[in-house]
This record gives C-alpha cells, sequence and structure tokens, in this order.
C-alpha cells in the first residue's frame, strides 16, 4: 500500500487526514512538528508526504528545503493558508511538487495526491529485469521466459507486469490500472484489466495450481506478490 508522511500540527487536522487516508487504503504516518516530519521523512521512505507550511520548532518551508538538499526525491504537497502566496511560489522553488490552500475539500487533496503519485510512478527510470518464481523478465530486450522457455508477452502486458512489479504487495485497483498502463480514466472499460490479466496469468503463473503470484482481491483488484 502507498505510504503518506502528514507533518501537520493541527491535531483536528493531522487526525481528519489520518483517518481519511486509512480509509482510502494508505499506510499513515504522523508528525506534529517540522524536526519530526524530517525526521520521519528520511527513515520512513514515504511515497508523499503532505507538509503545512507553519509548524512549530521547523517551517515547512524549511523541512521541504532540506529534503531536497539531502537529495530525497519523495514528492511534496504543501499545505498553504489563504493569502500566502509568497509561501506558495517559495514552496515550489524550493522543490515541492504541488501546494492546496485552506481550507480545502479532502477529495480535492486526494486527487491531488493520486496525480502526484502517478507522475512519479510514470517518471521512473524502467525495470531492467526481475525474477520472480521460474519466470525472468528482461524488460530492456522485452523478453520473458519461464523454466527457461521464451514466453510470448504482448508490450502492453510487459507494462502491466511491469506496474504490478513496482508496486508488489500492493492491492492495485482495476481502475488505477486502466489510467496508468492503458491511459484511460473510465470505469466501464475495467472488464479490459480483468481479460489482459488473464492472458497474463496463463503465460506466467502455473496452470494446474491455484495463482501464485497475481492474486485477485474480491471487490478491490489486484495483488502482485512475487
Amino acid at each position: 500500500m502507498p505510504r503518506v508522511l502528514i507533518v501537520e500540527d493541527d491535531e483536528a487536522m493531522a487526525t481528519a487526514l489520518r483517518d481519511g487516508f486509512s480509509y482510502e487504503g494508505y499506510d499513515v504516518s504522523v508528525a506534529r512538528d517540522g524536526q519530526a516530519g524530517l525526521k520521519l521523512a528520511g527513515e520512513g521512505t514515504p511515497d508523499v508526504i503532505i507538509l503545512d507550511v507553519m509548524l512549530p520548532k521547523m517551517s515547512g518551508l524549511d523541512v521541504c528545503k532540506q529534503i531536497r538538499r539531502e537529495g530525497n526525491p519523495v514528492p511534496i504537497l504543501m499545505l498553504t493558508a489563504r493569502g500566502q502566496e509568497i509561501d506558495k511560489v517559495l514552496g515550489l522553488k524550493l522543490g515541492a511538487d504541488d501546494y492546496v490552500t485552506k481550507p480545502f475539500g479532502f477529495l480535492e487533496l486526494m486527487a491531488r495526491v493520486e496525480a502526484i503519485l502517478r507522475r512519479g510512478s510514470a517518471g521512473k527510470p524502467g525495470l531492467e529485469s526481475y525474477r520472480f518464481g521460474d519466470v525472468e523478465v528482461d524488460f530492456k530486450k522485452g523478453e520473458a521466459r519461464k523454466k527457461g522457455k521464451l514466453v510470448d508477452l504482448s508490450p502492453r502486458e510487459l507494462r502491466l507486469l511491469e506496474f504490478f512489479i513496482r508496486h508488489r504487495g500492493e492491492v492495485v485497483a482495476r481502475e488505477v490500472l486502466l489510467d496508468t498502463v492503458w491511459g484511460y480514466d473510465s470505469a466501464p472499460l475495467t472488464r479490459t484489466v480483468d481479460m489482459h490479466v488473464a492472458k497474463l496469468r496463463k503465460k506466467i503463473e502455473d496452470p494446474r495450481s491455484e495463482p501464485k503470484f497475481l492474486i485477485t482481491i474480491h471487490r478491490m483488484g489486484y495483488k502482485f506478490t512475487g
């Protein structure tokens, strides 16, 4: 599951954000001041940081600056108060990826976070190779072998498999796969994902047993366990 670090000193806001992201399936960490947030950013390897500008001990702008100075590329979304235009500009110049102005709706914040995570996933360098079970995939050559024998995977199946590998252990919704692997954002087409996953399973799984690597999570999506 994706990991989010929330750095927010307002207790009610921090609790609401923690509960909201937990409900949406995120692994949530919370820091109540800038120093604690900076420490968790380095130790907890979050996938995204939600960072308030106004924080005790160390401002959000200073936290953002230090995170980037340390070479940490983690996506940062800053929370700014209405009218603090200078904070928005400074935050983006210091390396923040986006900002949301208080007060805001949780759905808007979620949409911004999901967009940041999608951009981050798309911008990662491609995997060169990966091995799981008796399957070895060479993404550079666009080849896959099972028990040493060449497996015919289409370009779409290779991209689908690469996405699953990058998110191994996470439950991935069909809509997310449509949006990232296909470039669609249309729920009625989720059957497309099921058909491609079924074809991919036939090529990488042992047909005589239950799926071992591409697991269906009922009413949620799929999880890769290789």
